[in-house]
């Protein structure tokens, strides 16, 4: 697939009506040194790529005044210099039918839709631009709009409120656009870590590292949960602890096959699941707050010398862990430098023992961002990381698309595995516009 750019330029707010300094608070200061990647693909409508593209960029203009620091540039490891500098705009030709990306994606093939690499954030803060687009057209008349917005003024609520809100925009609703800025520094005072946070972040080498797309349709999904939930008198699990513990069970496996030749038992694996907490919180947050407004949860789960143990009990753990990230524990953890104990045993405890990483995407109406020439036909993202998967909604919003990563001779173990032999597929089970 050849992508040529055709196009770069800066789209700066439409007006400059707002506060210079954007705080960041001590989760922003700890977010992953990344851009938060997304891609939505549209069938063909007829309307020329050159109407299209303007229309994008006249709306991106108009919302980067509401989500102002995302026009920023960081200022210190404190703030965000709202300086109005802009976000960078792509325009770029590709070779080839949009279908044969959608209807079996290569995360290789994705990345080259995007603005940038996703992990290359430059050691000069201060250049890096906070949000990123790339708009791709393809020979047959489909679009693909790449998306990457830095880690460290959103999490994926967030992203997702900036790219709704940006499709309002466009279709002329950007009227109802308010409170999208809260500063969270009381929730969460900022530290001083003298760069550390930034210049000095653990950067993984990925090039041993495969990531794969499991469709979890609803039928399957709606099986694998009843099975979950006829067990020992639990509930139905959600759609996401359901998933979750079919992949932690899957990887536990994987762990148990590397181990038996040696005398290791009661093994302990660990997962961890980003909360998000802007509904948890008392009084609840803004829907449209900026910044990182998550926490970790933490579940553990030991192997007993016979077998692993089964969803239910994995469900179950990682339901508990999930359930305790409230209120209380927020405020309990970030008192008295509490959370950064907590953050160092943590990370001894993901350094010694076995670990998966879980984030959820769903229910952030991504097939909701329709620009004015119809909705979405498949919303991906291209995430490179280690040992994690990210979860998304399917387009009908009752299955899972999970984006699981792990290191080449893991990955094909992984998918031998019966549990996610039985209730995934590798491809997608909806069709697209014949001229996409």
């Amino acid at each position: 697939m050849e992508v040529q750019i055709i196009s770069k330029e800066i789209v700066k707010p439409s007006s400059s009506t707002h506060p210079r300094t954007y705080n960041l608070s001590l989760l922003d200061q700890l977010a992953p040194q990344l851009y938060v990647p997304m891609i939505f693909f549209y069938s063909s409508t007829g309307e020329s790529s050159c109407k299209k593209s303007h229309h994008l960029k006249t709306s991106l203009s108009k919302t980067l005044t509401h989500f102002y620091p995302f026009a920023g540039r960081i200022k210190d490891g404190f703030s965000i210099d709202c300086n109005d500098e802009g976000a960078s705009f792509s325009e770029a030709n590709v070779a080839g039918k949009m279908s044969l990306i959608v209807d079996e994606p290569d995360i290789d093939k994705l990345e080259k839709l995007l603005p940038c690499n996703p992990r290359d954030v430059s050691p000069e803060r201060s250049s890096q631009v906070m949000l990123a687009v790339q708009v791709n057209h393809f020979d047959c008349g489909g679009m693909a709009v790449g998306v990457c917005i830095w880690h460290i003024i959103a999490d994926i609520s967030a992203v997702a409120s900036f790219l709704t809100s940006w499709a309002a925009v466009a279709r002329g609703f950007g009227d109802d656009i308010e409170g999208v800025i809260f500063d969270c520094t009381s929730l969460f005072p900022p530290l001083d870590f003298q760069g550390f946070s930034y210049c000095e972040s653990r950067k993984e080498d990925l090039s041993n590292i495969i990531v794969k797309r499991f469709v979890f349709d609803s039928s399957k999904l709606a099986a694998l949960r009843e099975e979950i939930g006829s067990r020992r008198c639990l509930d139905p699990p959600t759609r996401f602890e359901a998933i979750a513990a079919l992949i932690w069970r899957a990887v536990m496996a994987e762990i148990e096959e590397e181990n038996e030749n040696e005398t290791k038992t009661n093994e302990t694996s660990i997962a961890a699941v980003a909360v998000g907490m802007r509904k948890r919180m008392i009084p609840q947050l803004p829907k449209l707050s900026i910044g990182n407004i998550y926490e970790a949860a933490i579940a553990h789960c030991s192997k007993n010398d016979e077998e692993l143990p089964d969803y239910n009990g994995l469900a179950r753990k990682l339901h508990e862990s999930i359930g305790k990230v409230n209120n209380d524990y927020v405020k309990k953890i970030h008192s008295d430098g509490g959370y950064m104990q907590l953050l160092r045993k943590i990370g001894e405890e993901l350094g010694e023992k076995p670990s998966f990483g879980f984030s959820s995407w769903c229910k952030n109406q991504f097939y909701e961002v329709d620009f004015g020439w119809g909705k979405p036909t498949w919303v991906g993202t291209a995430l490179k990381l280690y040992k994690v998967a990210v979860l998304m909604d399917t387009k009908d919003g009752e299955g899972i698309e999970a984006w699981v990563s792990l290191a080449k001779e893991d990955m094909v173990k992984f998918e031998q595995n019966p549990g996610i032999r039985a209730y995934s597929s590798f491809k997608l089970t909806h069709t697209i516009n014949v001229w996409g």
